[in-house]
């Protein structure tokens, strides 16, 4: 394996989680799953939950920190994440990339099978589109011109491309607000002493992965104030 990794170990009762039980086991077969290749693992985050149940803040910790990092979550065994198929699908949301050491192919295969009757659904929609289409270029509609856009259609384009960039920006800044804390709290006070931490940590920006500038710190600052 090559790349960023961000590892989630769980266990389901206090007992496993105080005396250790099982967490040697999966961090043996997340090692032996990425031994071989050039990868780093960045964090570890151990949680002590019922699989069935989807509020995990030590997930919700490990999914910031690949966002963050643009890293991939690596869990042991499948049902590390959850015995509930639809919290799987919920992953895909979450913006980050997962892998199963017990099978690799999990984030295709499972979420792909959950998925059928949607993908049924959107062909459905799909075919109906096309023939729609059809039948506007027969009544001589030229398609795919900007200009058959009303402006109605271009200003709500516009507009939620907007909304999803600054929901985009609003969730890393969520995401960099634990480590802001602890950055001020260590005695950076200033966007520049902010700006240096970040790149001395190697904290990548959103936009093409690149170093902190002052005027990006000051963004996020202003965002977590907001």
């Amino acid at each position: 394996m090559e790349g960023k990794f961000v590892s989630y170990l769980r266990v389901s009762t206090d007992k496993q989680g105080k005396s250790g039980l099982g967490l040697e086991a999966q961090r043996h077969a997340v090692a032996t799953f990425l031994n071989g290749g050039e990868w780093k693992l960045l964090e570890e985050f151990v949680e002590v939950e019922s699989g069935k149940r989807n509020d995990r803040p030590q997930l919700a910790k490990a999914l910031a920190a690949c966002r963050i990092h643009g890293a991939v979550l690596v869990v042991a065994k499948i049902d590390r994440l959850a015995r509930n198929a639809a919290f799987l699908l919920n992953l895909q949301s979450a913006g980050v990339e997962f892998v199963a050491c017990d099978m690799p192919s999990a984030n295709r295969l499972v979420v792909g099978i959950l998925a059928m009757v949607a993908e049924e659904e959107a062909r459905a929609i799909s075919a109906r589109t096309k023939a729609a289409l059809a039948a506007a270029k027969r009544r001589g509609v030229k398609l795919g011109t900007a200009r058959n856009l009303t402006n109605a259609a271009r200003r709500k384009g516009s507009k939620l491309g907007a909304m999803a960039r600054t929901e985009k920006a609003a969730r890393r800044a969520k995401d960099l607000q634990p480590l802001i804390e602890e950055l001020k709290s260590g005695g950076a006070q200033t966007a520049t002493a902010i700006t240096k931490e970040l790149n001395t940590r190697n904290i990548p920006t959103a936009w093409k992965r690149g170093t902190w500038t002052v005027t990006q710190t000051q963004r996020l600052l202003a965002r977590l104030a907001a």
